[in-house]
């Protein structure tokens, strides 16, 4: 099938490009002498899981329990909820899932541990919990250093728990827009792991994972020689947000959703069969891929409303999108479609789409 035979609005890979931005993460990986585990929040596909793993990735970060569950189904073996697990009933699944492979959460606080013990015990298991601190990411987290150190000891200190190291992610750090401003917050986001260490050490502890990072500041939490494992996961896709980083970062743009034109009623406007149900806006409207002739401007439900600049679209013809913000929209497709070139290579499922709970 040619990609003009796709009907739309549809979610395309190209696989070409995808596939050399997971080899260029995998190599600076290699050389950084750090893992790559990579993030599935952005893919939610145990296929895509799989391509990293086969170049190298040490598993998977996910950030619910049924994302967990659908690549352990899908044969991922080694995955963290990069997140905390506060419910008991999805506690209990964790647990399950301990049967098909390793399963590791985060916790912040005192009160969660003893859930996640008391789970653990229960079904008979042991469990790895890592320590989320709070290094200004504005989410969840405890406080760097010696309460830190404090909750460490107390998951060690357990015949059910496994104390798995630190979660240290400065989610807000990856849109930061100048190279120094992303600098300067990652190296406030070292200083608070190093303490925390440091005191989980007094503790007579060792942190076998320092986890965090992301597309936008991976180079640097890499060579602070603290952080053990990269959790990156736009890379592989990309989107319009982090191309308006300052430099943009060294990956390309491999996904799209493509679109086709519905209107071309009035000159200088057309509207494409895509708006806010085919793509997410929360960091902004999508561009249109190689026409910078061409603005999107506007969306509702179904519509996307364009401007045209000395140029003409004629009703039936299709523009790829890209989206603002990769992983949402993801979120909103079931299907993905691979190409090489122009030419469908293959469909496969977006398995974790909705997987919130």
């Amino acid at each position: 099938m040619h990609e003009s035979e796709i009907d739309t609005p549809a979610l395309v890979i190209d696989l070409d490009i995808m596939e050399a931005n997971m080899d260029r993460m995998a190599a600076f990986c290699r050389e950084a002498g750090v893992g790559l585990r990579a993030h599935a929040k952005t893919h939610k596909s145990p296929v895509i899981a799989h391509w990293q793993i086969d170049r190298g990735a040490v598993g998977q970060c996910v950030q619910k329990p049924a994302e967990a569950e659908v690549l352990a189904w899908g044969g991922v073996r080694d995955i963290l909820i990069s997140n905390e697990v506060v419910s008991e009933r999805k506690l209990q699944r964790v647990a399950a899932l301990q049967a098909m492979a390793t399963v590791s959460v985060c916790a912040d606080n005192a009160a969660t541990v003893e859930l996640i013990e008391a789970i653990a015990e229960a079904a008979g298991r042991r469990m790895t919990v890592l320590v989320e601190i709070d290094v200004m990411g504005a989410r969840c987290g405890i406080e760097p250093g010696a309460e830190a150190a404090a909750l460490a000891k107390r998951i060690a200190a357990s015949r059910h728990l496994v104390f798995g190291g630190l979660q240290s992610y400065h989610g807000g750090a990856q849109h930061r827009r100048s190279e120094e401003e992303r600098r300067s917050a990652i190296a406030d986001a070292v200083r608070k792991t190093v303490v925390t260490i440091d005191a989980i050490r007094g503790q007579g502890l060792s942190c076998a994972i320092v986890g965090g990072a992301g597309t936008g500041t991976f180079r640097h939490e890499a060579a602070s020689g603290v952080y053990t494992e990269i959790q990156a996961g736009s890379y592989i896709f990309m989107d319009a947000d982090y191309a308006r980083n300052d430099p943009t970062p060294e990956f390309q743009q491999s996904l799209f959703v493509l679109s086709t034109v519905m209107s071309a009623a009035r000159d200088g406007r057309a509207v494409l069969d895509c708006g806010h149900k085919g793509v997410a806006i929360d960091s902004g409207l999508p561009l249109v891929h190689g026409r910078p002739d061409i603005d999107y401007i506007g969306a509702s439900d179904e519509h996307g409303a364009l401007t045209l600049r000395d140029t003409s679209l004629r009703v039936g013809e299709q523009l790829r999108l890209v989206p603002g913000h990769c992983d949402p929209t993801v979120d909103r497709y079931d299907w993905y479609v691979g190409l090489r070139g122009q030419r469908v290579a293959c469909v496969f499922p977006v398995a974790a789409r909705g997987m919130m709970q």
